[in-house]
This record gives structure tokens, sequence and C-alpha cells, in this order.
């Protein structure tokens, strides 16, 4: 089944017309280097090109990909920027293929030499500032962004990780580029579907926060953020302390712009 697109209020936003409204973003034709088949429904896309020049960017954000122009349509999706190398000029994308989505079947159909339309950095969510402890909590299509933050930690700092997968062939090998100290926690599907609560809720309600002065950061999915969040909530952290990101909406597509609906 294909998932269908809802189209923004005010119609899908030509690349000119972003740029305008977002200054701070870059316009950035790249061409794909390289495709590598991870996990069981993982692709890594490295992707290179002038256009990297320069670029800089916080752990954590990502690039919005055109993905999807048939029929007349803007159809972009947004991933998180895994790793950049500065010299070479490549970065590598690390993205969930399962699904009938467009950025799904965008990323199922690339081959080496592809070009690719990407607008970034975007997204406010990096490590929080002067934070010694961190919680992570997420899912299969959020593993990346929470990969990419870990290894962008610090020296010194602490943080505990909860993340589900479909299996345990998902396991991201994660390389901090500091001295830290991370308690990961792999939480395996085996089969059963994404976008549910109940394996995550029980696992963050045994999980102790780490000690000091915490910030929590919950990505995945729409329902199961807001639930894992409000859990937080009732064990005394404050809003100001919490970083909460719906990825995407189960039984719904994100819309054109690449983010989930509200509501």
């Amino acid at each position: 089944m294909t998932e269908t697109v809802p189209t923004p209020s005010g119609g899908d936003v030509t690349t000119e017309a972003f740029l305008a409204r977002v200054p701070e973003a870059r316009l950035l034709k790249l061409r794909v280097v390289e495709v590598t088949d991870t996990g069981s429904a993982n692709r890594l896309i490295r992707l290179g090109g002038d256009d990297l020049a320069g670029f800089t960017y916080d752990v954590g954000q990502d690039l919005m990909i055109l993905v999807d122009t048939a029929g007349g349509r803007i159809i972009r999706r947004r991933y998180t920027i895994r790793r950049f190398d500065p010299v070479d000029l490549v970065l590598d994308l690390d993205i969930v293929t399962e699904s009938e989505g467009p950025g799904a079947r965008w990323v199922r159909g690339l081959v080496a030499g592809d070009r690719v339309e990407a607008i970034g950095p975007r997204g406010k969510i990096t490590l929080a500032p002067g934070v010694e402890s961190h919680f992570f909590v997420g899912d299969d299509v959020s593993a990346p962004a929470i990969a990419a933050m870990i290894e962008g930690l610090p020296a010194g700092s602490r943080a505990t990780v909860i993340v589900e997968i479909a299996d345990a062939v998902d396991e991201t090998k994660v390389d901090p580029a500091n001295d830290v100290e991370v308690n990961w926690v792999w939480l395996h599907r085996n089969g059963r579907p994404a976008g549910e609560a109940d394996l995550l809720l029980a696992t963050v309600t045994r999980a102790q926060l780490p000690d000091g002065h915490v910030h929590a950061y919950v990505f995945g999915e729409a329902s199961v953020v807001n639930t894992v969040g409000d859990h937080l909530k009732e064990r005394g952290l404050p809003a100001e302390r919490m970083s909460l990101k719906a990825y995407w909406g189960r039984g719904r597509a994100n819309a054109s712009h690449g983010e989930p609906l509200r509501g």
C-alpha cells in the first residue's frame, strides 16, 4: 500500500520559497557516493559534493531531502546527519526503509551517481548545553540522531540510552569522540509492530535517571513520544529539561515538508 502524502494548507513549498523563508539553511546539490544496506531494513547513504565546503551543523540536526516530484507534488523528507567529513566533503544518512512512504521508496531506489537536492542544516533539538547527564529514548527512525548525539557528547558526560529496534541485527555501532560513560539498552521488537508504547514505556519506567542535572531526549512515533514524555513529567522532570520530537505518526504519512502532521 502506498501512503498518500498530505499537502500543507499553503500547498507544497518550492525550494526558492523555502530558502526565502529559512535563510539560515543552505541549498546543497549533492550526489550519491555509496549505498550500503545495513541491518534488517536500513540503508546508509553517503552523499558528497562541492556544496559541502564550509558546511557546519550541530549534532542531531538533519537535511531536508527532495524525494519525489511525481504528479506535480514537491515532497521532502528529513534525515539526521549521521556523520560528516569536512575534508573529503561527504556525509552519511542512515535511513529506515521498511515502509511504503515516499522517503523509503526514494532511498530504496538510490544508486551511486544519483543527484540529490538537500536543504540544511535543519532542526532545533541538539545537545543541551551545560548538562553532564543525558537520558535518550527512541526507536529505529530516531536511532541515527541518538547515535550522532552520543558521538558528539563532550568529555565527562554520562548518558543512558533506551532504543527500540526491529531485531538485534539493527543495533548501531556507536563511537563517541570523547571519554564518556554510556549505558545503552537495545530493545528488540521481534516481530511486534513499530509505534507502540508498551515496550519502551515499561523499560523507561524501570530505568533510573542519571545522577545530577539531567536532560531527557525522547524521539520517535508521535503518540509514543507523548506517552513517555508524560511519564517523565510524572517522575518530576520539568518541561524545560526535556526535548520531545515526533519523527513519524503510526498509520499516517508525514506532510509534504517532511514533518508529522499535528493533532
